[in-house]
């Protein structure tokens, strides 16, 4: 996947807060008075001092702020099942990062996530956009803080000043985590197969074999491999524990069912035990 082909799902979709009482004709029981719909369904029942906060006026206001920053970016969406929400904006106009690769190409990104089920926390932070296939690199430490005033009929966003914070990003962070995804880059992995066994197995990310009785890997296990493999002839380079690194993101973001708040910490996780075999 290149910048061409980010996903683009709809953030936008018709969402209200009425009250429990008369869409179901019964009384409802003290603080759970309300529900919150989403395209015509039930997805969360609350209180009736709860303060929706509409993907509109959160993902919107994030863009705006990187607008006012005079930042370029492209935009990745992601909905899932009209419940929980992505919006990842890829800072285009400075500070694009080669890892020992001029093919292998890195940019700054910050990840917005929403919720009307309460699945995920409304929650903004910086990580990294990798370009070759598409992959979110969920190592930053470097959180947007921001605060959310609820009135009985308005729900106010306060966010920073994003060149600030930007530019603390970089300053700070930025830099050396691509260091240490350089130092990942420069020493090869002699046996792919085993660096893959020896990670989901430590981190019980999923099972390596297919059975106790067939010892061949499983079908994530060989996606695994295949990325790998991959990888390293798409960039001429000799499978690396980066590349191992990647492929396992890959399958950890894409076939695994987790929230993407556990995404970022079994992300985070992920990425420390590989640092650390090298």
């Amino acid at each position: 996947m290149y910048l061409s082909n980010l996903q683009q799902d709809n953030l936008y979709v018709p969402n209200e807060i009425l009250s429990l009482d008369l869409l179901t004709g019964y009384p409802s029981r003290k603080g759970l008075e309300n529900a919150i719909l989403c395209n015509g369904k039930i997805v969360n029942v609350v209180s009736k001092s709860y303060g929706h906060l509409s993907n509109k006026i959160f993902f919107e206001k994030a863009e705006r702020m990187l607008q006012e920053a005079g930042l370029s970016f492209l935009k990745r969406s992601i909905n899932r099942n009209d419940r929980s929400f992505v919006l990842d904006l890829i800072i285009k106009n400075k500070n694009q990062f080669e890892v020992k690769n001029e093919n292998d190409q890195i940019l700054p990104m910050l990840r917005f996530t929403n919720s009307y089920d309460g699945s995920e926390k409304t929650n903004g932070h910086f990580g990294f956009y990798r370009k070759v296939c598409g992959n979110g690199l969920h190592v930053a430490d470097t959180s947007i803080a921001f605060s959310v005033r609820h009135t009985r009929n308005n729900t106010e966003l306060v966010m920073p000043k994003m060149s600030d914070l930007f530019d603390k990003f970089i300053e700070n962070e930025y830099y050396s985590v691509v260091s240490k995804f350089r130092k990942l880059q420069s020493i090869q992995l002699l046996d792919t197969k085993q660096f893959v066994k020896d990670v989901v197995e430590h981190m019980n990310l999923f099972r390596y074999e297919c059975s106790d009785k067939n010892p061949e890997p499983s079908k994530k296990s060989k996606e695994v491999l295949n990325i790998l493999s991959q990888e390293s002839k798409l960039l001429n380079e000799e499978p690396n524990f980066w590349l191992g690194y990647n492929a396992l993101n890959h399958v950890l973001h894409t076939r695994l069912k987790k929230s993407f708040q556990q995404q970022k910490r079994l992300d985070q996780k992920l990425f420390d035990t590989v640092l650390e075999m090298v």
